[in-house]
């Protein structure tokens, strides 16, 4: 075959035959000594005289300040570009590259500008509020996330399941509850937080109340699709069986089904905490992540109000990736989890 005919050799055929050419991926150890040399200009930078509040922000700080995001830009592409045996460990590198450069940038362009600490404090304020505040903050992070976010995801999600188990085996149960349930879903948050609060107190389980209303409707919804989801042919396999519905139920519907409540799973553990922290806005006691933001807010203590945030997105960010990695333990069979990288 001449060079002309050969797909790999002529773009033009390659990409009229449909062939893609995987590009060549960067060496490991090249970017790991890139990503080093990047981390020392940064630290050097960051501890410079030019740094430094009293400083006069003007042409070198830019300069320097491009060069790092050029830098990191790059060592982040280059990082995420290699495969193999070690790919993981570098998928996870490619995260906390983007996340360490992120709070670089950060707290050296809010240290530089001398930025107010009410409009928006500096990463390293942040943190020692958060140390400062150590025993504070798990009292909150327990009364709102171990209580009422725990407790209400729960039954949320177990009441979603069922319900929607009930109406796929009773189908004229759909006509009746699923109108009522989406309406539970349109009830804003500020107008249901109020009454939940009159109806079941002050403590947790008005707060868990208001995460069962927010968690139930997605659940419900996802676990119907997911119901759904198996073939006509499947179905029709399992029925010349003579399959009950309990066995057709549990040996190909439900496993279909996984795929879908995971996601709804994953959903509501964000909207679970969502709900939990705005309810106490409206009434709680003297602890909570919702009642800590609303009152130091107050105070115009924002260095404490961005460290209950903190504790707050890193509990949701946990969340959500302890349940992506047991839906790749139950679910590893399913084409949606198998082709995830």
């Amino acid at each position: 075959m001449s060079r002309r005919a050969d797909p790999k050799a002529n773009p033009a055929l390659r990409s009229a035959k449909g062939i893609q050419m995987d590009p060549v991926a960067p060496d490991g150890k090249a970017t790991v000594a890139m990503v080093a040399a990047s981390f020392a200009l940064a630290l050097v930078f960051m501890f410079s005289p030019l740094a430094r509040p009293a400083a006069p922000v003007g042409a070198l700080f830019w300069t320097l300040t491009a060069t790092l995001a050029v830098l990191a830009s790059v060592g982040i592409r280059r990082t995420a570009a290699i495969r193999g045996t070690g790919g993981g460990f570098y998928a996870s590198m490619t995260a906390a590259l983007f996340g360490f450069w992120i709070l670089y940038f950060w707290q050296l362009l809010v240290v530089a500008a001398e930025v107010p600490r009410v409009l928006l404090p500096s990463p390293a304020l942040i943190v020692a509020s958060l140390w400062d505040n150590l025993s504070t903050l798990g009292g909150d992070f327990v009364q709102t996330v171990i209580k009422a976010v725990l407790i209400g995801w729960a039954l949320g999600c177990g009441l979603g399941f069922l319900v929607a188990i009930a109406i796929d085996r009773m189908p004229f149960l759909q006509r009746g509850l699923l109108p009522i349930a989406s309406l539970t879903s349109a009830i804003p948050l500020v107008g249901v937080a109020p009454i939940a609060v009159m109806w079941f107190g002050f403590e947790w389980p008005s707060k868990a109340a208001v995460v069962v209303l927010m968690t139930f409707f997605p659940m419900l919804v996802s676990t119907l699709a997911g119901l759904q989801a198996s073939q006509r042919l499947e179905r029709e396999l399992m029925h010349s069986y003579a399959a009950s519905y309990l066995r057709t139920l549990w040996s190909l519907r439900l496993p279909s089904a996984v795929p879908f409540m995971f996601a709804a799973l994953k959903v509501n553990a964000s909207l679970a905490l969502i709900g939990a922290i705005v309810a106490e806005f409206f009434g709680s006691p003297t602890t909570g992540l919702g009642f800590r933001i609303s009152t130091e807010a107050l105070k115009m203590n924002m260095t404490l109000v961005w460290a209950a945030v903190v504790v707050a997105a890193v509990t949701g960010t946990t969340a959500y990736a302890l349940l992506s990695r047991l839906e790749r333990r139950v679910a590893f069979w399913h084409p949606s989890v198998r082709g995830r990288k």
